[in-house]
């Protein structure tokens, strides 16, 4: 008696291992492939692979927008002074000529300025879109617009839609630091390629880091200014002065306006690279606070899906386990 009641206990114990359900279990999981397997436990930890993958090419992209806005910061240090400095140049000629932007003239020529790098907001855009505008103002039947460009972005955008207007396109201005020479050599070469009776200079005057103005600056040829000055108003004021040396006065007017364009041209690349580098910093800072607020929201998605597979995984076991256990 005592060995069939033992014998009765050891059967109870045994009974939910000789189950039929838990040998199912162990034969449809070892029917299983490896494949299989790897597939059904991955599925869990793809979600929170890409995740991870995604967090971290995101911060590296925040710590490349960190590293442009330090660079163009210290640019900028570099080359406001400069640009404040140059305003000196071309303010005398205003004062003497003016600055007749509502001239009428046949031929007309706008220099465009811009970058050759982008990432520096919309200063290029506004550009381009001012130097259409003036171009649309300044046409008509008798009437003829070249456009001059300074910088790789403005060409690209110009190149579009008037490529047959385009008369000179000039690149890379800024790979070395810019001196009045240099620019000067380049307003000559300008002066030599087109035929013009009003330049007309577009490019963002440099206001402060998160501000810059955009600046239409105009130079008349000698004939104009002769003109205009026969005709009376502020340029009327030129007969008043006194001309020395022997030279007459429409060689005077020449060198004037060769000066007055290369002064010109020299503030308004240092102007344009200020708001560049000014533009280009504002842009990379807002890039860093985005990058920023992405990694808290992947972050935040990371989390969540980890604990969603853990807490998967908990249940599996639980039921595995209760399964086991009747």
């Amino acid at each position: 008696m005592a060995m069939a009641a033992a014998m009765r206990r050891e059967g109870k114990r045994l009974a939910p291992l000789i189950s039929s359900q838990p040998i199912n279990n162990t034969l449809r999981s070892s029917l299983t492939s490896p494949l299989e397997q790897s597939s059904i436990g991955g599925a869990r930890s793809i979600s929170t692979q890409i995740v991870r993958n995604r967090m971290k090419s995101v911060k590296n992209i925040q710590k490349i927008t960190k590293a442009m806005k330090m660079v163009a910061a210290s640019k900028l240090r570099a080359v406001q002074t400069r640009a404040e400095n140059s305003r000196g140049l071309w303010q005398p000629f205003t004062a003497l000529l003016g600055d007749a932007t509502s001239v009428d003239v046949k031929k007309n020529v706008v220099v465009t300025v811009s970058s050759d790098k982008g990432l520096c907001g919309g200063i290029n855009s506004t550009s381009v879109k001012i130097s259409r505008a003036l171009s649309k103002l300044n046409s008509g039947p008798d009437k003829e617009t070249k456009y001059v460009i300074l910088g790789e972005k403005a060409k690209a955008q110009l190149i579009r839609d008037s490529k047959k207007d385009i008369a000179l396109s000039l690149t890379e201005l800024q790979k070395n630091p810019l001196n009045y020479t240099q620019v000067s050599v380049l307003a000559d070469d300008i002066l030599k390629n087109v035929e013009y009776d009003a330049l007309r200079i577009v490019f963002n005057k440099f206001h402060s880091v998160v501000q810059f103005i955009p600046t239409v600056s105009t130079v008349l040829s000698p004939e104009i200014v002769e003109r205009e000055a026969e005709a009376g108003g502020k340029l009327g004021e030129l007969d008043s002065y006194e001309i020395e040396g022997g030279e007459t006065k429409s060689e005077v007017l020449q060198n004037l306006s060769e000066f007055q364009f290369s002064c010109v041209m020299f503030n308004a690349v240092l102007e344009n690279a200020c708001s560049e580098q000014g533009a280009r910093m504002s842009a990379m800072d807002s890039s860093s606070r985005n990058a920023g607020d992405m990694l808290d929201r992947l972050t935040l998605t990371y989390n969540r899906t980890r604990q969603a597979s853990i807490t998967t995984e908990l249940i599996e076991i639980i039921s595995g386990a209760s399964a086991l256990t009747g």
